[in-house]
């Protein structure tokens, strides 16, 4: 990684980390004429279009206060969106009762199933498949999903 994109991600991080939020995922692409800095951030509440200004309007300051970008640049700071996996722990409280696609590692085979999350209790999901209770060490899981559903 460019040095220009480690000192924008660590700074993106602080700022999300600052305003009780957390970094998913993070890309800069374009040229140096242009650059695009991705920033995606999800929150143990729901996250509203008021944080996100509030995020890259943080970030925008701090890149500008710090000179990092001496050409023009677009900031876009957004949330995972549900066509994304989930990918941190603290992801899963806001989804209980919702249905997830699943799929983990069990010893040396992968296994995927479709359930609802019924909890989590310390990295531990509960998930209601079929009837019965399956839990799922999140250390476990490769792929969490949310499945839209329009009921």
């Amino acid at each position: 990684m460019n040095e220009l994109k480690e000192n924008i991600l660590k700074l993106s991080a602080e700022i999300v980390q600052k305003l009780d939020f957390f970094l998913v995922d993070f890309n800069i692409r374009g040229d140096q004429r242009k650059r695009i800095i991705e920033v995606y951030v999800d929150g143990e509440k729901n996250v509203s279009a008021d944080d996100l200004a509030e995020i890259s309007r943080e970030i925008n300051s701090a890149i500008e206060k710090q000179n990092l970008i001496d050409k023009s640049y677009r900031l876009d700071v957004s949330t995972p969106g549900v066509d994304r996996p989930l990918k941190f722990l603290q992801q899963f409280p806001k989804h209980v009762n919702r249905n997830f696609e699943i799929i983990i590692k069990n010893k040396d085979e992968e296994q995927k199933f479709t359930g609802k999350l019924l909890a989590i209790n310390g990295e531990d999901l509960h998930f209601n498949v079929n009837g019965k209770e399956v839990i799922v060490k999140f250390n476990n899981t490769i792929k969490a999903k949310v499945l839209i559903s329009f009921s």
